[in-house]
């Protein structure tokens, strides 16, 4: 499946921050990661909490480096790396992928915040990076879909002040920002895929609906922007893509037991999203 982003989706992203790409991935593809994931036991086992300063918990799962299971497949894919490369206007390299595990009923919320806001004192002088985040779950509001602030990445780059154990956005701002700017839940079908710029305002509620939530979400910066200094997340690595066909092709393969749990980030060595400074 090939969908080019057109200049005026290019447009749009400069000037809202985002673009929505419906049905980016089929239902086979999106049926074969969620079932790799629902059944990885590495994924599980390196999965870790955020308090979300609401009462619950954020679960996530989180590593730097691509390999050649079903996540390295999507994140290396033409489809994802081409468009951000065009959105960028530069080559990229990948600075990390997550999955959030916004299970049901149970699953936390995520403060406002902007993802430069934690990745700035990583050493990234600016904020050419870019998420992209699938649904791999249908997202409504009843549990805990992203919402955004669009255009909000045009104010630059926002304090973050410690909220539970996440860094959130100086709401002061926020709740100014929501006075100009237009909030969007963005409710996604399962394959559905948001791309946005490091800037932008996003969070999203507790899921307190029967329904999980799950979705990966792919980051990359641009490598002209490789930080200066080493942190958790990588600095410049080549990425070798991959054609969309691998992503089926590769089938139900998991995190290995060894050498892929390298990858993995060690939540106590990540200081950027506990911050009681992002300044």
């Amino acid at each position: 499946m090939k969908v080019d982003i057109s200049h005026d989706q290019i447009n749009d992203f400069k000037k809202d921050g985002f673009i929505l790409l419906k049905s980016l991935f089929d239902k086979a593809e999106i049926d074969l990661l969620k079932k790799t994931a629902v059944e990885d036991r590495e994924l599980d086992k390196h999965s870790f909490g955020r308090a979300d300063g609401e009462g619950g918990t954020v679960r996530l799962s989180l590593w730097n480096h691509p390999g050649n299971n079903i996540y390295g497949m999507i994140a290396r894919s033409h489809r994802i790396v081409d468009k951000v490369e065009k959105l960028l206007g530069d080559e990229v390299y990948h600075y990390h992928s997550k999955m959030i595990l916004k299970d049901p009923e149970i699953g936390g919320a995520w403060a406002w915040h902007q993802d430069y806001g934690y990745w700035y004192q990583n050493g990234v002088l600016f904020p050419d990076l870019v998420s992209v985040f699938i649904a791999v779950d249908k997202a409504t509001k009843k549990n805990g879909c992203l919402q955004v602030i669009k255009g909000s990445h045009h104010m630059g780059r926002i304090d973050h002040v410690l909220t539970g154990d996440q860094a959130g956005a100086d709401q002061e701002r926020v709740d100014e920002a929501l006075k100009r700017l237009e909030l969007i839940y963005c409710e996604m079908d399962p394959g559905d895929t948001i791309f946005f710029h490091s800037n932008l305002l996003h969070r999203s509620d507790q899921n307190k609906s029967p329904n999980p939530r799950w979705s990966l979400i792919c980051c990359y910066n641009a490598a002209s922007n490789d930080p200066y200094k080493e942190s958790h997340h990588p600095r410049y690595t080549k990425l070798h893509k991959v054609k969309d066909t691998e992503i089926k092709k590769v089938g139900m393969k998991r995190f290995e037991d060894s050498a892929g749990n390298s990858s993995f980030l060690n939540p106590e060595e990540d200081h950027s999203s506990t911050s009681l400074d992002s300044k």
